[in-house]
């Protein structure tokens, strides 16, 4: 059975990945090929105790918070993605490692991050969405009410900065413009990397 495709969808808070992999699903079934979405933090015990320091309901240091992330994406591997791609369903993720990366170096050490996440497999495509902190910022008191840990304008444009740092951490990353334009357009962007992709590697879809 051919294994299923592994694409993450990257970017600060409110930078539009919730939207993109949305709209990657409906691409995916409209062509009749099976999908699986997912994100992280998860929606397990360990997400939900991450999901909890980021709305600062409970404290809890940083690095503890980061050894959390990397055993929620190991539980994640273990009993959903790795499952969904071996059965040749793809599976599109809302934020994978870069996103330890390019937040937790805002206060932990990057080499120790990339270490504690060096077992985890490489995804098959990676889109980052670069959109500056300060347009994150006000999508998000335009959308909710309350901001959480790293949702401030000059911690966003810190995390953005990361991810650009972080562009060739991954052999197929992919930089898309996810400001001043249209979601429609920065998914066409994605599409178009896929597909020159899967004709690349003779993958049907």
């Amino acid at each position: 059975m051919k294994r299923g495709l592994f694409l993450v969808i990257e970017g600060p808070d409110a930078s539009g990945q919730s939207t993109q992999t949305e709209l990657l699903a409906k691409w995916f079934e409209r062509r009749g090929l099976k999908v699986f979405v997912t994100k992280e933090p998860t929606n397990s015990l360990i997400g939900g105790v991450i999901r909890a320091v980021l709305k600062k309901e409970w404290k809890i240091d940083m690095r503890t918070l980061q050894l959390l992330f990397t055993a929620d994406r190991a539980h994640h591997l273990r009993m959903e993605i790795n499952p969904m791609l071996e059965r040749g369903i793809n599976v599109v993720c809302d934020r994978y490692i870069l996103s330890t990366l390019a937040f937790g170096s805002t206060e932990e050490d990057l080499e120790w991050l990339k270490q504690i996440n060096s077992k985890f497999p490489e995804p098959d495509l990676t889109f980052i969405l670069n959109v500056p902190g300060k347009i994150c910022a006000e999508r998000i008191a335009k959308s909710r009410f309350g901001f959480e840990f790293f949702e401030t304008a000059e911690k966003l444009e810190i995390i953005r900065k990361n991810y650009l740092d972080l562009k060739d951490f991954y052999k197929n990353t992919h930089v898309i413009k996810g400001y001043n334009r249209s979601p429609v357009k920065v998914h066409k962007d994605i599409v178009e990397i896929i597909e020159k992709f899967c004709l690349e590697k003779g993958i049907k879809i």
